[in-house]
């Protein structure tokens, strides 16, 4: 299950138990659109290893500028509190399931 990503739980979700995957997106975004189908089933079937999360980054610009998000979508992928990878634009699910594998290692 995916989770909204806002300023007032992002500190909570990133230096939680479980690694954070954040898809910084955008409503008017075709990419963004292409991705989220891929990203919410990823999260489904992750679900209790890892925690999912979107980030508007018109309704949380703050978060996007804390990263230097210029690109959307961007993907970025913590573990204990740090940004351990990133994934910028549209990829498919392999590629995707390849980055969540990874951050489960």
């Amino acid at each position: 299950m995916e989770v909204t990503i806002t300023s007032e739980n992002f500190e909570t979700l990133k230096n939680g138990q479980k690694p954070l995957v954040v898809d910084f997106w955008a409503t008017w975004c075709g990419p963004c659109r292409m991705v989220a189908p891929i990203i919410s089933e990823l999260a489904e079937k992750y679900d209790g290893k890892l925690v999912v999360g979107k980030c508007d980054v018109e309704e949380s610009e703050e978060l996007a500028a804390q990263f230097g998000i210029r690109n959307i979508p961007t993907i970025l992928f913590f573990k204990n509190g740090e940004v351990v990878d990133k994934l910028v634009g549209a990829a498919g699910k392999q590629k995707f399931e390849e980055k969540f594998d990874a951050l489960l290692a």
